[in-house]
This record gives C-alpha cells, sequence and structure tokens, in this order.
C-alpha cells in the first residue's frame, strides 16, 4: 500500500513555481484563504456557523470560552451601571408627584404611578436577567479567570488505564496537551479544530524536554468508540475529549493542556520580539500568501518575506510559517514547522528576564484557553532556564505509517500498527525500551487495522 496514495498527500499540481518573480507579491491566491480549500476538510470556513451578532452572542452564557466571558462581564457591568440611574429617577420622580400632588390634578398622579410601576417591573426584569448572567458566567461554567478553564477531573481520570497509572518510568515526567486551533474570531473551546496537537513531555528532574506531535489526520478512536480524524476529538468535546483520547490511544497521563489560536501565537511571538526562523526558497511564497490572508482577517499590517536564510519572523510570519503544507512533506512537514516555531519560542523566552517573561505570559494569558492558572504558568517560568528541547518528533513514527481513504473519514494518517507506535512513543518519551501496551491500545489497534483492511486493502 503506498505512503502516498491519496488527494490529500498529493499537491504537486497546486504548488507555485519556486522560480516565480512574483512570490512573495500580495496578488489574492485561494488555495490560502481556507474557504476555498477544497481537499482539506480540516482547514475550511463553509462548515463553520455562520458568525452571530452581538445580541446573539450575548445570549451564548453557557460557553466555556473564557474570551466570551470575559466580554459578557463587561457587558454585565455595564448595564448594572444604567439599571442605578433608573432607581433614583424613579424614587425622585414619585417624591415630586407626593409634594405637589394637588399641583395637576388626579390624572397627573395616576400618570406617573403608572409611569413608576412599569420601570419598578423594568428593573425587576433586568435584575432578573443580570442574576441569570452571573450564574450562568460564575457558576454554570467552569471557567474562574479569563482564559482558565477548570476540566472534569473524573472524566480525565478515567481515560487513564490502570497500565499507565502503575507505570514506574512514567511518574517521573509531567506530560502537557498543546493544542493550536484554527480559531480567528477567539473562539477557542470545542466546534474548532485542533490543526496542531503537540505532547510537550517533560522530564521533572532534569528539566529535558521532548515534543511528539499527533498528526491532525490520524485515525483514531475519538474516546467515544467512534473513529475518525483525531482532531475531531476537540470539535466535539473540546480540550477535555482531545485530552481523553490521546490518553485512550496512546497510554499517556495527560491532564493539563494550553490552546492557542491564530491571533494568539501572533502576539505571544511579537512579544517576544520575534523568533529566528531558516526559510527555504520553496516557503516564501506560501509564507506570504498565508500572511495575506491572516492580514485581512486579523485586520493586520504584514511585511513579506523576500529572501531565503535565517532570519527573525514576526508574530504574522511566524504563525503563517506554522501554516504552510504546500510543499515537500505536506502536513507532516507542517507539524516539523510548528515545533520549529516553538522551540524557537523557548530559546528567546530563555534570554529574557523574569519581568519581561512575566509580562508576556500575562497578555498571552488573556487569548488562551488552559487548564494552568496563571500563578503556576509564572512559576515554569521561573525555572525556564533549565528546560531544554532535547528532542521531537511525529506520531505515527515515519516507519510505522501510511495515508489512505477511509470511507466518510475521508484522507487520513494511519498508523500501521496502533500497538507498535505506542511502544516506539514511550519509547521515545520516556525511554522504556520494554513497554508494553495496554489491553486497551490492543483493542484499539485490531479495530484500526480490520477498519484499514475494509476500506483499502491490507
Amino acid at each position: 500500500m503506498s505512503n502516498r496514495d491519496d488527494e490529500y498527500y498529493e499537491r504537486d499540481g497546486r504548488r507555485a513555481s519556486s522560480g516565480s518573480d512574483d512570490r512573495y507579491d500580495d496578488r489574492y491566491d485561494d488555495r490560502y484563504d481556507d474557504r476555498y480549500d477544497d481537499y482539506d476538510d480540516y482547514d475550511d470556513y463553509d462548515d463553520r456557523a455562520p458568525r452571530k451578532s452581538s445580541s446573539s452572542r450575548s445570549s451564548a452564557g453557557s460557553s466555556r470560552d473564557p474570551h466570551r466571558t470575559s466580554g459578557a462581564r463587561k457587558s454585565a457591568g455595564r448595564s448594572t451601571r444604567t439599571a442605578r440611574p433608573s432607581s433614583k429617577s424613579t424614587s425622585s420622580r414619585n417624591g415630586g408627584t407626593q409634594k405637589g400632588g394637588n399641583g395637576k390634578g388626579g390624572n397627573g398622579k395616576k400618570k406617573d404611578n403608572k409611569k413608576a410601576i412599569i420601570l419598578l417591573v423594568a428593573e425587576m426584569l433586568l435584575a432578573c436577567i443580570l442574576v441569570y448572567v452571573a450564574y450562568t458566567l460564575f457558576f454554570k461554567v467552569d471557567v474562574t479567570k479569563v482564559g482558565k478553564v477548570n476540566l472534569n477531573e473524573e472524566a480525565i481520570t478515567q481515560s487513564i488505564s490502570e497500565t499507565v497509572v502503575n507505570d514506574e518510568n512514567m511518574k517521573g515526567y509531567t506530560n502537557i496537551a498543546l493544542f493550536g486551533v484554527d480559531a480567528r474570531d477567539e473562539q477557542l473551546t470545542k466546534n474548532t479544530r485542533s490543526d496542531s496537537i503537540i505532547i510537550a513531555s517533560i522530564n521533572n528532574e532534569t528539566g529535558e524536554v521532548k515534543l511528539c506531535s499527533v498528526y491532525r489526520d490520524t485515525y483514531l478512536n475519538l474516546s467515544n468508540d467512534t473513529y475518525t480524524k483525531c482532531n475531531a476529538a476537540y470539535a466535539q468535546g473540546g480540550p477535555e475529549q482531545a485530552i481523553s483520547m490521546l490518553n485512550m490511544n496512546l497510554d499517556m497521563d495527560i491532564s493539563d493542556f494550553i490552546t492557542i489560536g491564530f491571533r494568539g501565537l501572533t502576539d505571544v511571538v511579537d512579544a517576544l520580539g520575534g523568533v529566528e526562523i531558516d526559510v527555504t526558497d520553496a516557503e516564501i511564497s506560501h509564507l506570504n500568501n498565508y500572511q495575506s490572508t491572516m492580514a485581512t482577517e486579523l485586520k493586520l499590517q504584514y511585511t513579506p518575506v523576500t529572501s531565503a536564510g535565517r532570519q527573525t519572523l514576526n508574530g504574522l510570519q511566524a504563525t503563517a510559517y506554522c501554516r504552510i503544507r504546500y510543499t515537500a512533506g505536506d502536513d507532516f512537514r507542517r507539524a516539523e514547522r510548528q515545533r520549529t516555531v516553538l522551540m524557537a519560542c523557548l530559546d528567546k523566552a530563555q534570554g529574557m528576564s523574569y519581568s519581561q517573561l512575566e509580562t508576556v505570559a500575562n497578555n498571552a494569558f488573556k487569548e488562551t484557553y488552559t487548564s494552568l492558572d496563571i500563578s503556576e504558568i509564572l512559576e515554569m517560568l521561573k525555572n525556564i532556564t533549565k528546560y531544554k528541547v532535547v528532542d521531537n518528533n511525529g506520531f505515527p513514527y515515519e516507519e510505522m505509517r501510511t495515508t489512505g481513504t477511509m470511507g466518510k473519514a475521508g484522507s487520513c494518517v494511519l498508523p500501521v500498527d496502533l500497538q507498535s507506535n505506542v511502544k516506539w512513543l514511550h519509547k521515545f518519551l520516556f525511554d522504556d525500551e520494554a513497554y508494553e501496551p495496554s489491553s486497551d491500545v490492543q483493542k484499539y489497534s485490531e479495530k484500526i487495522q480490520g477498519d484499514v483492511n475494509k476500506y483499502i486493502g491490507g
């Protein structure tokens, strides 16, 4: 079975010529506007719900989006300040009616009383609405501050197998899931796709960090016995389901996550003063076209990259670089670019003072969705010089994967044998040469192999 047997991984016919003299002009190219991306249904606009008006958004109080929570709090604050003058005005009018009751006769008094009753009823209704909004924002929703979400710990715990719980080799590590989402409107919760999935595994004793991308189109169990592209887990159930998906399929013990969108990554890189990236000739035209598309969407100015070589990319340039998938290597190479930018951010941060990092973290926290408190993030930043990325790779491993069209799931990355890939992953992350996957992983592996045989043959 060919490793490149479907249209998703065959795009040579659509690539721009690297020799073009117009490679960094700002002419419109619809390949970089995901609304017209007809072969990649995980990077497009058309299947999104239409953007709601401000009045529609204000009614969605049960959303777990921290940014909408913040906006609703401000809205509620403005409504509260509006209500108070109404109350004072009402009492003033009532006082005036009593003193001047004989001045205008009974009709005037009745009109004032009627107006007072109407205002009182209106204020009561407004108070009820504010109480409901306050309940929705501060009690019903798990968001306690901008950027912070409290996950269902019981659900996460249930996704971790007994094999992992009892594994001594994993106990000295902290594992965090990093999600990059296709979100231009700061919608970082569910109903948005996780275009980037990276596991960051930190050796607590040495500070050594290993990064492993989980390719977004990998055919896995979404944690509910539905098998399709793994980034659908985030779209269906947000970070909670995405974490459960990783724990169940890969025998991991992840309980924390950080999610960031296009604008968030752009602002973080800018706050760091840019990052050093080696750009190739083949990447320039695509980088600039992505810049052009995002600049329009995010209402930002952009500076074209005009030459190849190692150089400092600003926030928009670095985010565009992360999105390139039209060169050799396709989506596998794109995941590698994402890890490259992440490592470059760490390198840049290690050269900054703690006060500078504190400012960056506080600003970035407003544009992320995470299970970590800002205090936890700042504590990690105090030890940032201790951390060093010693290796990075992708899952499924290059020698243990293939691609193919899996029915309604479409074009997928397929672990030839999930069990073997999980053994490789534990060796890569935790230096465990003898790891034996859990019975659950074995079951998922058999199911995936059966589906592969059904759709594309053995």
